[in-house]
């Protein structure tokens, strides 16, 4: 089955046979990525090893698949045992897989001690889930590894490149109509369907849609969350992504009344009102209030009980604002003085141009979605910078002030990094009030002159921090890395991305023959393929601070991406361009502008002016990067082992993005600069290549 070639006959013409291959690997990649975390949780932890595997199984099955094209017909097969591992992932005990290490505070699933036995058990349940992902991409990649040849190399790489693009637009189209995981996986299955074209792949991929579906049990999917509804007496409790998120509480008068009435059984209720009345009950200055992660209505409710007059609700994501409207028992979202807005907070700060504020409140937001799939960022990273909290505090008025409610279950390190990370953003130490409602203190900040009467929430107890500000590493939107915790050393981040590294360098020999060194590995393009990983992670954080850190900007950005990279292919087959140097020389240029550039230089101009300035200081690197990629495939005497390699630089450069945890985001454009000066020195000691007539030349078939 491994050497069977027949398929290509019966699955029509190559060039779109090689589109829905990158297609579904593509779209496959992006519903593993959404469904993967929501299944079992410690991938959060390593939110792009997804795509890391990705990549590396694309890698490894480009170069398996020019010797064994048959590895397309166990794609899907291989889909559905993954699948079925990640369906029955709470039966079988793993959906919240503890791992221990203390490194980072991530939704309490960290590990609480250091237990060895627990580490190595975890550590084989996660890396054997990984090889899954990994193989899966491995037979994907292996029907381009065998279409790839039959064209011209750049033809072959713009059905690629377009295949790809096609695959980013019309996952984004189900993300827009709510698709689900079954919706997710036939995506992305499909097209394998298209090419296999064998009764266990249609079996395989029924089975694999089912488990997908059985695994949705009446959940909710937004573009960011799985949600799951439960009632609980009088309350509804949201989670999401299999984590506890918020109440949707009813703490009306009447409940209230009824809750003292009841004694103990109900005193959490009424703790909770006085909760979250605090931000909203200490002021008496009462026309205007901003809310941010205003979730399904309880922090707007308790603004309107205290009397505000006009109430900004902003959640980044549709979905909970809709059950919000549809079932919070005191339906705070259908009274006129509430405005719901869908809305990342940080770019509703701003863009925000209305009359100053009585009051900016921070509800407990909290974030159980990543940033992007190439990043380790939370979704709200960018939210308690340094830089946001001061945007914020910008539009607190004469007489307002600034609350902002977080829970510390992380520990008195996270309380002190919030607390001198408000007093540089505002230049005012904060007062903390803390509740203890879902571990919640409140900081507040009044603007001078306000009239803000503590004495009216002299019940709850009041918190100092433990160190003073020199012994604090705060977030800024360089290091905005809030829950990584401060004097602990990463020991396992460093093994989970060692034993991928391992396992990188053990299967890489089995993919190209054995011959790393030799003929068929590219390391021009796989320091090339790990430079581009890191370019584009900067360019996605930066260009999300501009624009917001929401789905549709980042599909946005993704897809721009590839169009860049299309438009540079096209243009070398047009211009018959041959020579890399010159576009060298413009890369590393581009590069130390960017290191130079500072994405908030630009916050203050127009819309179009930002997107103009901004989308141009990212596009310039990724154009020159993608020129240098087309003309050395279209030089390579083996394009498909050039691609592979490629495809394998990624990996290198996705565990090197977690480096940003240490040394800050900025400084992964030096990573890339480094690696693409490795490229440059590796292209330099090779030996010369033959005179190329045309980069349209077919490429034959290695054996």
């Amino acid at each position: 089955m491994l050497d069977d070639r027949s398929w290509v006959a019966r699955a029509g013409p190559v060039p779109l046979q090689l589109g829905l291959a990158t297609f579904g690997i593509l779209a496959l990649e992006l519903a593993l990525i959404r469904w993967v975390s929501g299944q079992v949780r410690v991938f959060a932890y390593f939110n792009n090893l997804v795509l890391i595997g990705a990549f590396l199984g694309m890698g490894m099955g480009v170069a398996i698949g020019r010797r064994r094209p048959g590895l397309v017909h166990l794609t899907l097969p291989g889909l559905f045992v993954l699948a079925t591992v990640f369906a029955a992932a709470e039966p079988l005990g793993i959906m919240h897989l503890q791992f221990p290490d203390p490194t980072i505070h991530l939704w309490g699933g960290e590990g609480q001690g250091t237990d060895l036995g627990l580490l190595v058990r975890n550590l084989t349940i996660f890396l054997g889930l990984f090889v899954g992902l990994v193989t899966v991409f491995i037979f994907a990649g292996g029907a381009v590894g065998h279409l790839f040849p039959q064209l011209p190399a750049l033809r072959a790489y713009g059905w690629d490149l377009g295949g790809s693009l096609l695959g980013i637009l019309a996952f984004t189209a189900v993300t827009f109509l709510r698709g689900s995981p079954p919706v997710w996986i036939a995506l992305g299955g499909l097209p394998f369907l298209w090419l296999s074209r064998r009764p266990l792949s249609l079996v395989a991929l029924v089975g694999a849609v089912g488990l997908a579906g059985w695994s949705v049990d009446g959940a909710a999917f937004s573009p960011y969350n799985r949600i799951d509804l439960v009632q609980e007496d009088t309350s509804i409790q949201l989670s999401v992504n299999r984590d506890f998120h918020q109440y949707m509480h009813d703490l009306s008068d009447d409940r209230m009344d009824l809750a003292k009435a009841e004694g103990a059984e109900s005193e959490h209720l009424i703790r909770y009102r006085a909760a979250y009345d605090l931000p909203f009950s200490i002021n008496d200055q009462r026309e205007r209030v901003l809310i941010v992660g205003a979730g399904t209505g309880n922090d707007a409710q308790a603004a309107l009980r205290q009397g505000y007059q006009e109430v900004l609700s902003v959640d980044i994501d549709p979905a909970i604002i809709a059950l919000g409207q549809a079932l919070h028992p005191e339906q705070p979202y259908s009274d006129p003085r509430v405005q719901p807005i869908v809305q990342d907070a940080r770019a509703f700060f701003e863009h925000y141009e209305g009359p100053p504020l009585d009051a900016v409140v921070y509800g407990l937001l909290d974030s159980h979605a990543m940033f992007t799939s190439l990043s380790s960022l939370r979704l709200d990273n960018y939210v308690y910078t340094e830089e946001g909290i001061r945007t914020a505090w910008e539009h607190v008025g004469p007489g307002g002030h600034l609350s902002l409610s977080f829970s510390v279950f992380g520990g008195r390190w996270l309380a002190d990094r919030m607390y001198w990370t408000i007093a540089r953003a505002t230049d005012s130490e904060p007062t903390v009030l803390c509740h203890g409602m879902h571990f919640g203190c409140t900081f507040i900040v009044p603007r001078d002159g306000a009239s803000v009467r503590f004495e009216r929430v002299a019940n709850f107890e009041s918190m100092e921090p433990s160190l003073p500000a020199a012994g604090v590493r705060t977030t800024s939107d360089d290091w905005p890395f809030l829950y990584i915790k401060p004097a602990q050393f990463p020991w396992g981040y460093v093994l989970v991305l060692t034993a991928i590294l391992v396992l990188a360098l053990v299967g890489t020999p089995m993919a190209f023959g054995r011959q790393v060194l030799g003929s068929r590995f590219d390391p021009v393009l796989f320091f090339m393929g790990a430079g581009f990983l890191l370019l584009e992670t900067r360019g996605v954080t930066s260009l999300s601070l501009l624009f917001g850190s929401t789905w549709l900007v980042n599909s946005a950005i993704f897809a721009g991406i590839l169009v860049l990279v299309l438009l540079a292919n096209l243009a070398v087959l047009a211009r018959g361009l041959v020579r890399p140097e010159p576009w060298a020389a413009l890369l590393l240029l581009s590069l130390v502008g960017l290191w130079f550039w500072d994405p908030a230089s630009l916050v203050g101009l127009p819309l179009g002016m930002r997107g103009i300035l901004g989308g141009l200081t990212h596009a310039l690197p990724i154009g020159f990067a993608g020129v240098i990629v087309s003309i050395l495939l279209a030089r390579s005497s083996d394009p498909t082992y050039a691609l592979g390699s490629n495809l394998l630089g990624a990996v290198l450069g996705g565990c090197l993005e977690y480096l940003s945890m240490v040394v800050g985001l900025r400084a992964l454009v030096l990573l890339a600069l480094m690696l693409y000066l490795l490229a440059a020195l590796s292209y330099m000691r090779r030996p010369a290549a033959p005179k190329i007539d045309s980069p349209l030349a077919p490429t034959a078939p290695s054996p």
